[in-house]
């Protein structure tokens, strides 16, 4: 009989590139598990293959009364609140943290590989970024996004989980099949269509003396090597833990900016705005992925560079007719 997998948030951004990815591997035994919404977020779903797609409130409620009917070979959790600027506490510890214990005790009591979507968001303003879980108690984010997130990993901590189950950080993830997120895009994305329209990139002020204007940093990965991360960890049952997703290496906006105004073949114009004061106080300023432990659990692929990344972007996706992702398989 079949086993499947499951994908939550499997019309989402990462979600549907896992999906994506296990295509490419010729897998399309997949369940999505996602709240069909207003957004255009359908349309991930158009190129890739699956078996079925259950809306996540129906989904949880089989969890809950045991009820599911299917075989289940793991989970892979990547639905959640991904807005960094929800600021309904209730909501996001209910999605962010009910949810996910829910999934993850079910999983582990019917012996199923059960990985799930942690966030960079959880390390604050750093200054450490290694995904030690002997440090959890130290960390302190900045918003309730981060902490809802947070949360979970600490509940696992706690219970003795994360040898059981295996939690991803993901840094500033970026590509194909982001483009429903609104507001909470990739800068890359923003600043492509910015370009595009005005001929200008507009980049926040910096407000902390040791970051010029635009020299604000963060960790980019493009979604090809966030996947490739994710199915490592869920194809090798014996890896466990807390894990970080980026490439150890931070650009900052004023290079994005350059980039794109170099693929485009346009004259760099940079200008520097205020930073709107609602988010100004829990601004990260620098994040950079320590990926010493994802390597010495035996990941050995290559990280695109930011150019690489934000060329394949816009050549083989922003500029073309169907920007989704495609399966090769």
């Amino acid at each position: 009989m079949t086993k499947f997998h499951v994908i939550t948030g499997g019309m989402g951004f990462i979600g549907s590139a896992v999906v994506w990815e296990m295509n490419n591997s010729g897998i399309d035994n997949l369940i999505i598990v996602d709240s069909p919404s207003t957004n255009n977020s359908w349309k991930n779903l158009v190129n890739i293959r699956f078996a079925d797609i259950i809306d996540k409130n129906t989904f949880i409620k089989k969890i809950e009364e045991n009820k599911i009917n299917y075989l289940i070979e793991g989970i892979i959790h990547m639905g959640a609140c991904a807005d960094t600027t929800e600021n309904r506490v209730d909501y996001l510890l209910e999605n962010n943290f009910q949810y996910t214990k829910k999934l993850a005790t079910w999983a582990i009591n019917n012996n199923c590989r059960f990985l799930y979507a942690s966030s960079a968001a959880t390390y604050g303003n750093g200054p450490d970024f290694a995904d030690d879980e002997e440090k959890i108690y130290l960390l302190k984010p900045l918003n309730i996004y981060g902490y809802s997130k947070h949360l979970f990993d600490i509940w696992a901590y706690r219970n003795n989980l994360l040898k059981q189950i295996a939690g991803i950080k993901f840094f500033n993830v970026f590509g194909p099949n982001e483009y429903h997120k609104g507001e909470m895009r990739s800068v890359i994305h923003k600043k492509f269509y910015e370009i595009m329209e005005t001929g200008k990139a507009n980049l926040f002020k910096s407000y902390k003396p040791q970051y010029k204007d635009g020299e604000q940093k963060r960790d980019f990965i493009y979604i090809k090597d966030a996947v490739k991360i994710i199915m490592f960890i869920y194809k090798n049952k014996s890896i466990n833990g807390i894990f970080n997703a980026g490439t150890g290496i931070a650009r900052s906006f004023n290079d994005i900016a350059k980039t794109i105004f170099s693929i485009l073949g346009k004259k760099e114009n940079i200008q520097y705005i205020d930073m709107p004061d609602n988010i100004r106080n829990s601004y990260q300023y620098f994040t950079q992925a320590d990926v010493k432990k994802i390597r010495s659990a035996g990941y050995k692929e290559t990280f695109l560079s930011l150019e690489e990344s934000i060329q394949d972007y816009i050549k083989n996706y922003l500029l073309k007719e169907d920007p989704y992702l495609k399966p090769f398989a």
